[in-house]
């Protein structure tokens, strides 16, 4: 079968060995090397093939590491024999795709043009989809999503309220491409941003267009992009590089990996501009190395770009040149601080620089060089291919654009969500989000990662923005977002935040590498019921040396989680210290544990289970549990199937 990447016919003079250098032109606009309408006709039909309609019927389906890991390419192999089976190859398409974003409800696939989606997919259900969908023209309803604040079944996953409340830019396409195919993301627009820039821009006025975008970093600084790209540009020196950013470390964060591994060509297609923008002719992409299928992809579109000219030498024949390259991270946190990045690309140990001078003056071997993360990247083709103005028209007057965030702890629907900034917390966490899991309440969110702040319920209805957000004592930071339902502990989580802080720290600086622990202490010995009513004066003490004085921003955040704690839950802190207990029944040092005697059935079964033999009962008397034995390790209750068995 032909594809895009093969000569449109026998006149053509480009080759899979001597690529085509106006290759996007020649896809879209017709052939370059001669005039033929029927040399154009068969691209444009070729183009044509490869997007869903009832003669091209499509299955997406989510093949990202979260679908993968539950048997999504089982799947695939499933649909395929089956499709065969019935005699539909040339009529519906199994598409591999990126993660769709909607994780908790994985496997997921999408059927195109129809817009079905179907949630929770197993192999065995394939049979039914083929035939239902494909021959009896029907839905399989059991498969449908059903939304938990409605207990309605969605149609379509447009109409589904976690797509529906989106406003997906930089994904986009994931989901809705094979990422291993560049014909995929070309047939989509892709690198008509690029093809812009080189053709009828110059590289001033590409920085130019992205300052009047109003595009701010999405690594966490939020600092504006354009005006990041004009101090490299201004920047003295032979050679230039620029960087991305991919070494993802927020617990419970997922968003450039899910952008890299469903959409690798928008990435490439941001660097290749910034690149051209700022004068750099070579570029990295600093991805951890626990990202395999991330890098994979990446690797495979560099290849492909490479083939076809749009990445290397004299790109799209404007004399251009760019050469991308991978560098994999071993996972040290402190390297998504840029200068602590640089270090570890040029091979040696991770640790932040004192600044200035800044990257771009002085960054990679010496040189200028500008690092933006996987998101701000892949915003930059839909800037240079719709325009400034139509990218500023979402988001808020200082804060432009759109934000993913990874939605995850005690919410239904976990995933990742694409919204304008100026949506509220209430409206992303309770329409998108779906709520809370099993009717619990509400009680915090954490946004921003560890170096974030917790958000009580009385700040639900806050606008999402660079700004509000820090005004509040949180941040937008990468676009971690950690629900917490009723049964969180506060002091626990600022515990737990810190925790990952201080182990990530790199040990540089004094403030970072002694402060930190010493408020790890002062945590760990309030959840233990040994703290005392000074220690959170000194913890906020402590807190505020270790912001001003740390000498990155791993440090320099690293107390916002334990700050905003105090602010919002401090009678948390005090009944931990006064009352010897824990509101959340979490601390365990804090807790009893005691047996209902009117709930209990007298199975035994907890004190069979019961490592410290503290458990004593009979079938006709109820259990009851040795207070001064106890361990507190919660087993009884965890096993007991009937309640009765409480934490006090």
């Amino acid at each position: 079968m032909k594809t895009l990447l093969d000569p449109c016919c026998d006149r053509c003079t480009h080759t899979p060995e001597t690529p085509c250098r106006d290759y996007v032109r020649c896809l879209t606009e017709g052939p370059i090397c001669h005039d033929d309408p029927a040399c154009k006709a068969e691209k444009q039909r070729l183009l044509k093939e490869i997007k869903p309609n009832e003669e091209n019927q499509q299955i997406f389906v989510c093949t990202g590491t979260g679908c993968a890991s539950c048997g999504a390419h089982n799947i695939v192999d499933s649909l395929n024999e089956e499709i065969n089976h019935q005699g539909l190859a040339n009529t519906v398409n199994v598409v591999p795709t990126g993660c769709h974003g909607f994780c908790e409800q994985g496997p997921t696939l999408i059927i195109e043009p129809r817009q079905i989606l179907y949630t929770l997919v197993k192999p065995d259900d394939v049979a039914e989809i083929v035939q239902k969908e494909f021959v009896e023209g029907e839905r399989v309803e059991r498969l449908l999503y059903v939304d938990p604040l409605t207990n309605q079944p969605a149609t379509t996953f447009a109409n589904a309220n976690f797509f529906a409340k989106q406003t997906r830019v930089v994904l986009n396409n994931c989901g809705f491409i094979n990422p291993e195919k560049i014909e995929d993301y070309i047939a989509r627009d892709g690198y008509k941003g690029l093809t812009n820039a080189l053709q009828k821009m110059t590289p001033v006025e590409v920085i130019d267009e992205v300052k009047k975008s109003g595009l701010r970093g999405r690594g966490g600084a939020g600092f504006p992009t354009g005006l990041k790209w004009s101090f490299c540009r201004q920047a003295i020196g032979d050679k230039k590089y620029i960087i991305c950013n991919a070494d993802e470390g927020d617990p419970g964060a997922f968003m450039d990996r899910g952008v890299l591994e469903g959409d690798p060509h928008a990435v490439i297609e941001g660097m290749l501009i910034g690149a051209y923008a700022i004068g750099a002719d070579e570029g990295y992409v600093y991805c951890r190395a626990e990202y395999p299928l991330a890098i994979k992809h990446l690797e495979i579109a560099i290849r492909q770009a490479e083939e076809v000219g749009l990445l290397g030498d004299n790109i799209l024949n404007s004399g251009f040149n760019f050469h991308l390259f991978i560098r994999a991270g071993a996972g040290a946190f402190v390297c998504g601080e840029e200068t602590a990045l640089i270090a570890s690309i040029e091979g040696k140990r991770g640790m932040p620089k004192v600044r200035p001078p800044f990257p771009a003056q002085s960054g990679l071997w010496g040189k200028p060089t500008n690092n933006n993360n996987v998101e701000t990247w892949a915003n930059v083709p839909h800037i240079l291919r719709n325009g400034a103005d139509r990218y500023a028209q979402f988001g808020t007057e200082k804060s432009k654009g759109t934000k993913i965030f990874a939605l995850t702890g005690k919410v239904n629907n976990t995933g990742l969500a694409e919204v304008p900034m100026g949506m509220t917390l209430r409206d992303i966490i309770f329409d998108i989000g779906g709520g809370i899991q099993n009717g619990k309440k509400f009680k915090a969110v954490q946004i921003g990662g560890p170096s974030g702040g917790c958000l009580p319920d009385e700040m639900l209805d806050l606008q999402v923005d660079y700004d509000t957000l820090t005004k509040a004592g949180a941040m937008v930071g990468s676009g971690g977002l950690v629900v917490m339902d009723e049964t969180t502990c506060m002091v626990d989580i600022a515990r737990f935040f810190l925790n990952f802080s201080q182990s990530e720290s790199c040990g540089k600086c004094t403030p970072c590498r002694e402060g930190t622990k010493r408020m790890w202490e002062i945590l760990d010995k309030i959840t233990k019921g040994e703290g005392r009513e000074e220690d959170l004066d000194t913890l906020e003490q402590l807190a505020r040396v270790v912001k001003e004085t740390s000498l990155c921003g791993l440090g320099q955040n690293a107390p916002n989680p334990v700050l905003s704690a105090l602010k919002y839950f401090r009678h948390e802190f005090e009944a931990h210290i006064r009352d010897k207990n824990c509101p959340a029944h979490v601390c365990s040092a804090l807790l009893t544990y005691r047996i209902d005697p009117d709930k209990c059935k007298k199975c035994g079964l907890c004190a069979k289970s019961c490592p410290a033999g503290c458990i004593t009962g009979d079938k006709k008397t109820p259990y009851e549990i040795d207070a001064t034995a106890c361990i507190k390790c919660g087993t009884c209750a965890k096993v007991c199937k009937f309640g009765a068995v409480l934490r006090e």
